[in-house]
């Protein structure tokens, strides 16, 4: 195993050792995007949803924040091919863009009161 294996490796220890902190004090990062605006941005609910993914309540994590909740598998497995399988490919330059104009449109469309559901929701 190489450094950068064994960095990943750390650094998904403490991401998980953070989770259980949380969890465990039940503490919410709080948006300050919506404090300030209240307005909900991209990432409003980002937290609950990896609390709620952490206790494999997938759907309420769903409901938090829908976007980031079907991105994340993509996002793992990218991560996963490119540091243990060593493979050598990069995403174009067109698939990051078109990202940043989904994730901005989401942060519009969950503020119009006709597409409330993409809001962070509990159930």
């Amino acid at each position: 195993m190489n450094k950068k294996q064994k960095d990943v490796i750390s650094f998904v220890i403490l991401g998980i050792l953070f989770i259980i902190v949380l969890i465990r004090n039940n503490c919410r990062i709080p948006c300050i995007v919506y404090k300030t605006t209240g307005l909900y941005c991209p990432g409003c609910g980002g937290t609950r949803m990896f609390l709620s993914l952490f206790k494999l309540d997938i759907y309420q994590a769903f409901r938090y924040n829908m976007l980031f909740t079907i991105a994340i598998p993509f996002f793992i497995i990218h991560f996963i091919c490119k540091i243990f399988f060593k493979l050598k490919y990069k995403i174009p330059n067109l698939v990051w863009f078109l990202l940043l104009i989904i994730v901005i449109l989401y942060g519009i469309l969950r503020n119009i009161p006709y597409f409330s559901f993409l809001g962070p929701t509990e159930i």
